[in-house]
């Protein structure tokens, strides 16, 4: 989805984006929610670049990247945190291209975004490549996105990608039973006892 943000383009310069997690839901001046497997995302653009809103049963995950007065975490290269028991990484790149190199990323991003089930992604007023742009997925029960924030003034374009799922360890746990079923006889209370044990 592509829409055109009724806002004053607040980003003045990539280095002022900072990065956040776990903080409240922001007001958005546009919002698309999603199903994906079992999870509720929801992709919100702001006036001052994004937030990624994820809750399955497990928990919830707040992600914000934005100019956040007052913040004291500028955007880092790469973030990998436990989340109880999700496991969540995150990356950013900043890549620096001419006018005419900018023009024609902004469009073939803008383009992949708009023509994609779930992708969001919001101009600013005063400039066709003064954008911010979403895209998720779900793969392997993991869900990822992917964000673009375009600054033209500087020739700037941050990208980031962020991975959320379930750690490996407690995955295993939640197949094991089912594995034990498709074998056919095991006693599933002496499985339990035996991953209990051991820890």
């Amino acid at each position: 989805m592509l829409t055109t943000l009724t806002a004053a383009y607040t980003d003045t310069r990539a280095s002022d984006l900072a990065w956040a997690l776990g903080r409240e839901p922001l007001p958005a001046l546009a919002v698309l929610d999603l199903q994906l497997h079992g999870a509720q995302l929801q992709l919100r653009l702001l006036g001052a670049s994004h937030q990624v809103l994820l809750e399955q049963e497990r928990g919830r995950c707040s992600e914000t990247v934005a100019c956040m007065p007052g913040s004291s975490t500028p955007l880092p290269l790469g973030v990998a945190k436990r989340l109880g028991d999700w496991e969540y990484e995150f990356a950013a790149h900043v890549e620096t291209l001419s006018r005419g190199s900018f023009a024609g990323r902004a469009q073939e991003l803008l383009a992949l975004v708009a023509e994609h089930p779930h992708g969001l992604a919001g101009t600013f007023p005063g400039s066709p490549h003064a954008f911010t742009a979403m895209l998720a997925q779900c793969q392997q029960g993991q869900v990822r996105w992917r964000t673009w924030h375009a600054y033209p003034q500087e020739g700037r374009l941050v990208a980031t990608r962020t991975r959320v799922g379930v750690r490996t360890a407690v995955a295993a746990v939640q197949r094991e039973p089912a594995e034990s079923d498709r074998s056919g006889r095991r006693e599933r209370a002496g499985a339990w006892a035996g991953r209990g044990a051991r820890g």
